[in-house]
Order: structure tokens, then C-alpha cells, then sequence
């Protein structure tokens, strides 16, 4: 119990929150759209299956990600993932690919229509929580990774238009969260096994490499936004 008390771990609850919240919105669109044709006495049904069979997907998806990361070099290829992903956060709008999730109205057909959408669509979000986790260390882990998804995924997918409106409302949170991810990005590289050896593992060591990676999305992602513009007034 003693691990619920620390500032570590309740500051990656929050990382885990935001990240879902960032990251997840397509989520509850998922959701909305699979259900659509299901009769009104089912349609809570369906939404009430549908997540809780993606949250112990995504459970499982991120245990072994984070037995994964154990290996050298996954978490600097995992790294400069979400990097990408933080800077395609902070490009212009693009269709959203919802058009090809198929409503139902058989309850398990829309909630296997649910699980598989979020499967495809949770790999971004499986490697930021499992890096944000990690970083954590000790035994925190999985109550982590567990502990913040049941409170983000309900968030989601019943908060899901106040959160979009505040998106919209407030841009500066979407340009947090990218740079969140850029931060998990940064230490997630030094924690490496084959950086240990070569780089010290100290606090001040964690907290540059975070910033560093903070920073250089928010600088890639103004760059690759600004080019996407220019490009787009061109033609």
C-alpha cells in the first residue's frame, strides 16, 4: 500500500490520465460510432462491454510492452515513436479515417467491432502509458498502468465531448500533451539497457533528457505544422 503513497507514482497517474485523454479521444468516436444502430435498451450495454473488453486488452497490450522495454534498444525505438507521435499531435487536422467503423445492431458484433478498433488504434497509447509507467520503476508498475486507465477510459468515454470542446477551446492542452509525450520520450531513452552503461543515471541526468525531448517536439511539431501550412497555401 505503501506504493499508492508516493508523489512518483500518483505524478505517472496523472501522466497516464493525460495521456489517455490526448490520445484517446478517437476512443469514445469508436465507441459512439460501432453503437450507433443498437437499440436504445442495448446502446449501454455495448458501450459498457466494448470498453471494458479494450481496457483488458489494453492491460494486457501494455504488460508486455513493458516486458518488452527490458530489451536494448526497444525503448530507443520506442522512444522516437513518441516523438512521432507527439509531433503528428501538433500537425493541422486531417480526416479522422472513421468512415470504414461499421455500426451493428447485435450487441456482441458492435462490442467485437469496439475491441478490434482499439486494438488497431492503441499503439500510441500502449507505449506513452508503458513508458510513463516504467519510469515510475519499483513495483508500481501494473497498479499504475491499471489504477490510470480506470480512471482515464470512463473520463473518455463519457466526457468524451466536454474534453474534445476543451481541445478546441484550449489548444495549449493538446501542445502539453505532446510535449508530455516528448518528456516520457527522453527518459525513456536513458533508461535503456544499452545507454545505462554510457550515460550516469542520476536525477539531474532524467530531468535534461526529459525536457530535451520535451522541447524537441514542441520544435519539430511547430516546424512540420509551419511546412504543412506553407504547403497547403501553395496549391
Amino acid at each position: 500500500m505503501e506504493q499508492f503513497l508516493t508523489a512518483e507514482f500518483w505524478i505517472a497517474v496523472g501522466q497516464i490520465i493525460m495521456i489517455d485523454i490526448v490520445l484517446g479521444g478517437d476512443n469514445a468516436v469508436v465507441i459512439a460510432l460501432a453503437c450507433r444502430k443498437l437499440p436504445d435498451a442495448q446502446r449501454t450495454k455495448g458501450i459498457l462491454w466494448g470498453t471494458a473488453g479494450a481496457i483488458v486488452l489494453r492491460i494486457v497490450l501494455i504488460f508486455f510492452a513493458l516486458t518488452l522495454l527490458a530489451i536494448p534498444y526497444l525503448k530507443l525505438v520506442g522512444a522516437a515513436l513518441l516523438v512521432w507521435i507527439g509531433v503528428k499531435l501538433l500537425m493541422p487536422d486531417e480526416d479522422g479515417g472513421h468512415a470504414h467503423i461499421e455500426g451493428s445492431d447485435k450487441l456482441w458484433a458492435a462490442v467485437k467491432t469496439v475491441i478490434v478498433a482499439d486494438l488497431v488504434m492503441s499503439v500510441d497509447n500502449v507505449i506513452a502509458i508503458a513508458g510513463a509507467a516504467e519510469a515510475a520503476g519499483g513495483d508500481n508498475e501494473m497498479p499504475l498502468v491499471i489504477f490510470g486507465l480506470l480512471v482515464s477510459i470512463p473520463i473518455i468515454v463519457w466526457g468524451s465531448q466536454l474534453v474534445l470542446k476543451m481541445m478546441d477551446r484550449f489548444p495549449v492542452i493538446i501542445t502539453i500533451g505532446a510535449m508530455l509525450l516528448g518528456w516520457i520520450a527522453g527518459t525513456m531513452a536513458l533508461g535503456d539497457p544499452a545507454v545505462q552503461g554510457l550515460i550516469a543515471q542520476t536525477d539531474a541526468m532524467k530531468y535534461t533528457c526529459g525536457i530535451a525531448g520535451a522541447l524537441v517536439v514542441l520544435a519539430l511539431g511547430k516546424w512540420a505544422a509551419a511546412r504543412s501550412r506553407d504547403s497547403e497555401s501553395a496549391t
